[in-house]
């Protein structure tokens, strides 16, 4: 197998059998959160980050084999960060983005991911304004966190099967957020933005994608996720351009004054939870199907990056350099499942019992 290689800074990056190389010293990690990252071979500096947060039950070298993300690091020439889950801090490698000690500015795992952009951008003299985060499910209510508390970081992002930042402070509450969310105005949901920083200055574009058939966390978060963001870029009101996107799914863009998409909804027919994508080698192809990653014959990878404005042309890279995910950690099968693990993994398991038993024992919903 071949073993991927970056600069080692006084022993800190470590092979971990894929293209993915952990760094274990990037800050006081309040967290807890593993750094995995990858950067291509001769990458100038100046170049682009991109940060990829992984789903339940994932790792992030699963998440990168499935969604490509260091096969279009390659062609489109950006660095990447995979933050990946400890068992230690959620059973299922959930992302905590539900609990306020995790979910504040400079706090627990936000402030870890905050630590390992900082670390990536010092060592890879990599480019302060072009730093974007994408996450899918736990994930990606995760970015709508990272997004709400450090707004001045992110040029723009992308949550897919998400949730608005502030939707939920207690398991509960998160329960009751991925089965059916509440339908807040704009003005609300902005306001949780606002209210996560002091900050003043021009906000992040967002792009949103949901499957409309997705039973694990209900689509309606997508439109409170946009809500979220029209708030703050005072486009609540404004009608949107509806459309067709390159992948054949559904789209609504809502435009700034410069004329530039400042929050697009990507709304996938048919797909269930998890991150579309067009498996393949070809251009306008990568990463293949898995857990949480579902063929649709569209690549929400692709349409992430041309929406952050980043090349994604080319064909992937010789097959021969593909590698197999590395053993993810293996769950306690003594352990019982909680309540928002058991609803994560409705995919998996029967969507609408798994989830109705869970609100059940969370006393969410009737017997």
């Amino acid at each position: 197998m071949r073993i991927s290689r970056q600069p080692n800074m006084q022993g800190a990056w470590t092979q971990t059998g894929s293209r993915l190389v952990d760094n274990v010293e990037f800050g006081s990690n309040p967290g807890g959160l593993r750094m995995l990252s990858y950067v291509p071979q001769g990458l100038p500096p100046g170049a682009p980050l991109v940060v990829a947060l992984h789903g339940c039950t994932q790792t992030a070298t699963d998440y990168d084999r499935g969604c490509g993300w260091s096969d279009m690091a390659e062609r489109s020439g950006f660095a990447l960060l995979m933050p990946e889950q400890r068992r230690a801090n959620n059973a299922h490698l959930c992302f905590n983005w539900f609990e306020p000690g995790d979910t504040g500015r400079d706090r627990g795992e936000a402030l870890s991911i905050r630590q390992m952009i900082n670390q990536m951008l010092e060592v890879h003299a990599l480019d302060p304004r072009q730093v974007y985060i994408s996450g899918l499910s736990a994930g990606g209510a995760m970015t709508s966190v990272m997004l709400a508390c450090y707004p001045e970081v992110f040029a723009a992002g992308a949550v897919i099967a998400g949730l608005p930042h502030g939707a939920a402070s207690n398991v509960q509450e998160a329960l009751g957020a991925m089965a059916r969310p509440l339908d807040l105005p704009a003005t609300i949901r902005a306001r949780a933005l606002r209210s996560a920083s002091s900050y003043c200055g021009v906000w992040p574009r967002v792009a949103v994608w949901h499957g409309e058939a997705d039973t694990t966390v209900h689509p309606g978060n997508a439109e409170e996720v946009a809500k979220q963001w029209l708030g703050v870029h005072n486009l609540a009101g404004v009608s949107p351009q509806h459309g067709i996107g390159d992948g054949g799914e559904k789209l609504q863009r809502w435009f700034g004054e410069g004329g530039a998409v400042q929050v697009a909804v990507h709304r996938v027919v048919g797909l269930g939870h998890g991150m579309p994508i067009a498996a393949g080698r070809k251009a306008g192809q990568c990463g293949e199907a898995g857990p949480y990653v579902l063929e649709a014959g569209c690549s929400a990878t692709h349409g992430i990056l041309a929406f952050w404005g980043l090349p994604t042309g080319g064909d992937a890279m010789p097959k021969a350099e593909i590698l197999p995910p590395g053993r993810p950690e293996q769950a306690d099968p003594r352990a019982p499942l909680s309540a928002l693990a058991q609803a994560w993994h409705a995919a998996e398991n029967g969507p609408a019992e798994v989830i109705s038993r869970a609100l059940r024992a969370a006393g969410l919903l009737r017997r």
